[in-house]
């Protein structure tokens, strides 16, 4: 059995290799070859939108339980609560090769191992609505405003 494979084009010398890739397949209908357009990791502004912007303003004013939480913690929770969940009629839009929100332990218990490093621009952007939307609407949080230029490195 061959393994699946995956190739981005960014140079001839990767481009070349696809081409051997491809010769060295079998011609008796067991492969498929599936050209198409990358999908796009969410930005360097999404990143600081999140912990500079987001999880900054529900640290500092959000209270659950009497008790504040530190911006990881949050981070934490909402992964859990918000990550997508592979039913979502545009699941495919929504993260990258490789997404996987839960796993199960020796002891059946389920644990979030989902990142929004493997969300799409597109699946990062309606996490990131989830959240403000729960901590707006639960927790009175009101977002800071800041411009676009503040998230360039």
């Amino acid at each position: 059995m061959i393994p699946e494979r995956t190739f981005t084009l960014i140079n001839q010398f990767v481009r070349d290799n696809v081409k051997r890739a491809i010769d060295n397949l079998p011609v008796n209908a067991s492969m498929e070859v599936v050209i198409r357009e990358r999908k796009k990791q969410r930005t360097k502004y999404h990143n600081a939108a999140m912990w500079a912007g987001m999880l900054n303003d529900i640290e500092e004013q959000a209270w659950l339980l009497g008790r504040q939480y530190h911006k990881d913690i949050w981070h934490e929770h909402f992964k859990r609560e918000f990550l997508p969940e592979g039913h979502e009629d545009d699941f495919a839009k929504m993260v990258l090769k490789g997404y996987e929100k839960w796993r199960e332990l020796p002891s059946g218990e389920r644990i979030c191992i989902g990142s929004t490093t493997k969300l799409t621009k597109y699946g990062m952007a309606l996490y990131m609505q989830k959240c403000e939307a729960y901590a707006a609407n639960d927790l009175g949080v009101r977002f800071t405003v800041r411009r676009d230029n503040e998230y360039q490195s």
